[in-house]
């Protein structure tokens, strides 16, 4: 194994450009997106995230703003900060996956952070990635609950006046998530029951999804991406394919950069397996056996 100076630095540039790419495929972003939001040249961020990039510090902090996480998460140490957070880290370093989500359970039970199951069953957020039938069956459910749908998109919207190009456009992505949770503070805040329907990118702002998974029944709906694709081309919105011929292969590496976090809902459903009547009736059941738990 080499482990020359020249080769450690090698293979760090390429797991630092790989965490670029992640964190980008979770947010949603193009990478003309994040060069834009950061200052940086594509063709400098494309290098960095190849590993070819040699990239200086403030070009990192640029880059770590544009992606909004903190530098050290970029460089892959988040929790050197404090000795609270170093003795935090060695607990729960050994910890697997599900482990570490029953410590972050109790953790928000112990905070305060988490109200009685019977408080949340009855607000149901459907979370995934659009084209996966949120609004479709979102709307159709709330019905059948005879309680109010939102669409949180809306929501924010309407918190800022402007549709949601305008606010990345003109305030940016962070200014976006800020209106995105407080819209979701406010729709849970305001009801006792209600379905929402979650933009795709929320599970990506931690607080945010916390509250969701912390104050509703929350439920994936999970769809092929060939099926996303389709669904979201048949709403008549053609952009996808237009922006970029690369654009089902960009809808896989978010779908994947998600996932992880997508599988912390309460329930999944699979929205390609049957046709829309039969995975209606699939949610329903799912929801009235949730409430009645």
């Amino acid at each position: 194994m080499n482990t020359t100076p020249d080769a450690k630095r090698h293979a760090y540039l390429h797991e630092l450009g790989a965490r670029v790419r992640a964190l980008r495929a979770r947010r949603g972003l193009t990478r003309k997106a994040v060069a834009l939001a950061g200052g940086v040249s594509e063709r400098h961020l494309a290098n960095l995230e190849l590993g070819t990039g040699n990239a200086s510090v403030l070009v990192l902090q640029d880059v770590a703003d544009a992606l909004q996480c903190t530098l050290a998460e970029l460089l892959g140490d988040v929790t050197a900060s404090s000795p609270e957070w170093l003795m935090l880290r060695d607990m729960l370093a050994p910890l697997d996956d599900a482990a570490l989500a029953r410590v972050r359970v109790a953790a928000a039970q112990v905070l305060g952070q988490t109200p009685p199951s019977t408080a949340r069953a009855k607000r149901i957020a459907l979370i995934g990635l659009r084209g996966a039938g949120k609004s479709t069956l979102g709307a159709r459910l709330a019905k059948h609950l005879s309680c109010p749908f939102t669409e949180l998109s809306h929501e924010v919207e309407r918190l800022a006046g402007c549709s949601l190009n305008e606010i990345q456009a003109l305030y940016g992505i962070n200014a976006y998530r800020r209106y995105e949770h407080r819209a979701l503070v406010n729709t849970v805040e305001s009801n006792e029951a209600v379905v929402i329907a979650a933009p795709g990118g929320l599970v990506s702002d931690p607080s945010a999804f916390n509250q969701l998974l912390s104050h509703c029944t929350t439920i994936w709906l999970q769809a092929k991406p060939e099926d996303h694709m389709q669904r979201v081309m048949a709403q008549g919105d053609t952009r996808p394919m237009q922006a970029s011929p690369e654009a089902m292969e960009d809808l896989k590496s978010i779908l994947a950069g998600r996932a992880a976090f997508y599988s912390k809902a309460q329930y999944t459903l699979d929205t390609s397996a049957h046709p829309i009547e039969h995975t209606f009736e699939q949610l329903k059941q799912l929801v009235d056996r949730a409430i009645s738990a």
